[in-house]
């Protein structure tokens, strides 16, 4: 609907007078067209209703292609009408004493027509001309913010690691470090984002989910860990796409911490499936973990900083979260679904 109330015929012609020669072109076609439809209705009702297909022919010609094109409608349909329906036919003389007064009112009425789309048209250009210099502001905002998330990142990375170099107690160089790993957590998923900027907001989720993985997993696994990666092709907006990449961040930081000890082999799989509406990620790993395990970790707390991380980023999603494991390995799941 916002399209065709803001639909132009010569919106991208660059030319004025290649443009007016279209809005001219354009009158032309809306009056022969209805010429057409009032020729095929006078086979049933010669002489009904002369004028009253003018009038939406000059209400959509004006629309479309501006006053010129109205205007041109004007002049042709209401004569033609005059001229071949009106009584008597193929004259503008007039058999009935009321004619005279009939003609002269339709036409006035006609002109209020099209000076009223031609205001209406142009109220409504200038309202999305206005919308649309609003969304390229908070675009421009909007990029202007991430990059200055994105360093108020680096900057409480910079801090962090500083501290850590003012600590020799084992269990506080742990922790920044944990904490350094987190924010460097959310520093890459803006850093993705930007890489794999969509247009408008939304964003391609086989790259996204792609290059996350990508770039967690070259520097928390060894070379014995295989990552594999498949990754639906649709678009999910921004808000749920960070949401998503920082879930993977964690989850895939959570199996390089636990699930491969002593540098064992294994596998981690980053599965997303779905649509807009309904999706599924699962990262699943072969490790040393299990649903027992999981619990008791989440019992005792060893990772429940990544727990929390990991419901909170669900809330986010507006998703569904849960850890499962069998004999070997453990499964991450989110999951969210239309209407739950």
């Amino acid at each position: 609907m916002h399209r065709l109330a803001s639909f132009d015929v010569t919106a991208n012609i660059p030319d004025e007078n290649r443009r007016i020669v279209a809005q001219i072109g354009f009158g032309v076609v809306c009056a022969l067209a209805m010429i057409a439809l009032r020729a095929a209705i006078s086979m049933w009702a010669p002489t009904s209703g002369p004028f009253a297909l003018v009038y939406p022919t000059i209400l959509i010609a004006t629309l479309y292609g501006h006053w010129q094109a109205g205007g041109v409608a004007y002049l042709i349909s209401f004569f033609w009408a005059w001229w071949i329906v009106l009584p008597k036919a193929h004259s503008f003389r007039f058999e009935i004493a009321t004619d005279p007064p009939r003609v002269v009112i339709n036409a006035l009425a006609v002109l209020i027509v099209l000076v009223l789309a031609e205001i209406f048209r142009r109220a409504v250009h200038q309202v999305t001309r206005a919308r649309d210099a609003e969304l390229e502001r908070r675009q421009v905002l909007m990029r202007e913010l991430e990059h200055r998330t994105k360093n108020n990142f680096a900057l409480v990375a910079s801090l962090l690691s500083l501290q850590r170099r003012r600590h020799d107690n084992p269990e506080i160089v742990e922790a920044l470090d944990q904490a350094i790993g987190r924010v460097d957590t959310f520093a890459r998923a803006y850093e993705n984002l930007k890489l794999t900027e969509a247009e408008g907001s939304y964003v391609p989720m086989r790259q996204y989910v792609g290059d996350v993985v990508s770039r967690v997993s070259a520097g928390a696994f060894h070379d014995e860990v295989t990552i594999e990666v498949r990754a639906s092709d649709c678009e999910l907006p921004q808000q749920t796409a960070v949401a998503i990449c920082l879930f993977i961040n964690e989850a895939l930081t959570n199996s390089a911490k636990y699930a491969f000890p002593d540098g064992a082999a294994g596998k981690v799989s980053v599965i997303f499936t779905g649509n807009e509406d309904n999706w599924d990620l699962k990262v699943v790993d072969d490790g040393v973990g299990s649903a027992e395990e999981a619990r008791q970790h989440k019992t005792a707390g060893t990772t429940g900083m990544g727990l929390g991380l990991m419901e909170a980023f669900a809330r986010q999603a507006e998703a569904e979260y849960s850890v499962g494991g069998a004999t070997q390995g453990r499964t991450v799941h989110l999951r969210r679904r239309s209407g739950e």
